[in-house]
């Protein structure tokens, strides 16, 4: 089909225009054009190729595509001998899409990117202008379906791929610098940085879990420095012994904050707001040296040294925990026995918080309860004695 005379630019653009739709990146996947491929033995008139729009901005007259695809050396299409119809030539079928077909696109296509962001599918081509054969160009899109300023492109080989992107004239658009690069080093590319990415992220989260674990550190000694001092431990309680009973020892002389005991135990420990010594001596001044609970005698230990601190580091974390278990039931408070120290149940440390359990409350509205079928609820009264079916749901135009 070539001819020696040189195609005009008009003659070039119509021809790539034309041989794009026959390429082998929009045939497969181009509807249309495969029925009318089907109607005449892969013929399609001139007259139904220039309803393209692409086409048609470039040209209205057919003696213009015969002109520029004579003249066009790829070979791909043919045109009949009365002039009016064109079809992909026959020697030249559509590959077959498979790993192996994939494999050889991926190798001799080209990641350009830099463009500006209103440049045009046109401005591309024009830019690549007699550099290389492109057999397809995508501008690539961003979330809002517009132009990222990025683009692939497909060449006729490997070689003219790795040329291109060596040539010193493909690394200015206008103004504007580009990268160009193979497209399997474009993925390589990303690949790292991906990579590269996730590694800062983590070194991020595990500074910030550092950081955080080393405030927690020290609001946890802050802690400790603060309630040094308010431990008081005690011994040789008697089995009926309730928190409640130490609460009615201290009333009035200081503020209990946790008590961690259990009924039944011989001994426990109380932290208080204040320090311990200061109560203990509060008490024992109102009731008696011997400080009596539930009318037996016990023995009282303010803790100091280690003692205290591991007590006091105990006590913090089952506060936290007993902090984290309501947080988890949505804030709720109360709810079913817990079990373990820190205030979850009754019987065992904690600030005694009491939540009676109701009966469920029964409605007037749970005895006239609708417990008809859904077909009796699908009969409306009609106003005249009569049920009526309800109306049929309209189903829209897509089908839903």
């Amino acid at each position: 089909m070539a001819e020696n005379q040189q195609p005009s630019q008009l003659e070039k653009k119509v021809a790539d225009q034309i041989e794009y739709y026959f390429g082998d990146h929009n045939l497969v996947r181009d509807k249309f054009l495969k029925e009318q491929l089907q109607l005449d033995d892969g013929w399609v008139t001139l007259e139904t190729m220039l309803k393209f729009n692409r086409l048609k901005t470039l040209t209205t007259e057919e003696a213009v595509i015969v002109a520029a695809l004579k003249k066009s050396k790829t070979g791909l299409l043919e045109i009949s001998e009365d002039k009016t119809k064109i079809r992909r030539n026959p020697d030249k079928p559509l590959p077959e899409m498979n790993d192996e077909y994939k494999d050889v696109l991926k190798h001799k296509s080209v990641y350009v990117k830099g463009f500006p962001l209103d440049a045009t599918l046109d401005d591309v081509k024009d830019w690549v202008g007699d550099k290389a054969h492109i057999e397809n160009i995508q501008l690539r899109k961003g979330a809002l379906k517009t132009f990222k300023g990025s683009i692939f492109m497909v060449l006729a080989s490997e070689d003219a791929a790795k040329q291109f992107v060596a040539r010193d004239d493909v690394k200015k658009f206008k103004d504007s610098d580009l990268i160009v690069l193979m497209k399997e080093d474009y993925y390589a590319k990303k690949a790292e940085e991906r990579k590269h990415t996730r590694a800062m992220e983590k070194s991020k989260a595990r500074s910030e879990k550092e950081e955080k674990q080393k405030q927690a550190e020290e609001e946890e000694m802050k802690s400790l420095e603060e309630q040094k001092g308010c431990l008081l431990r005690f011994t040789g309680v008697g089995d009926q012994t309730s928190r409640e009973d130490f609460h009615e020892v201290f009333a009035g002389h200081a503020d209990i904050k946790w008590i961690d005991f259990t009924r039944g135990a011989k001994e426990g420990t109380i932290l208080f707001r204040s320090k311990a010594a200061e109560a203990l001596e509060k008490a024992k001044a109102a009731k008696g040296a011997a400080l009596e609970v539930k009318g037996k005698e016990v023995q009282w230990e303010v803790l100091e040294g280690d003692a205290e601190m591991d007590t006091l580091k105990k006590i913090i974390e089952d506060q936290q925990e007993s902090h984290n278990k309501r947080r988890g039931r949505g804030g709720h408070r109360g709810g079913g026995r817990g079990r373990g120290r820190g205030g979850r149940s009754r019987d065992r440390g904690g600030r005694d918080h009491h939540h009676p359990q109701g009966k469920k409350t029964k409605f007037d509205s749970d005895d006239e309860a609708d417990h008809t079928s859904p077909k009796k609820r699908a009969l409306e009264s009609n106003g005249k004695g009569a049920a009526e079916p309800a109306a049929k749901q309209v189903k829209t135009e897509n089908g839903s």
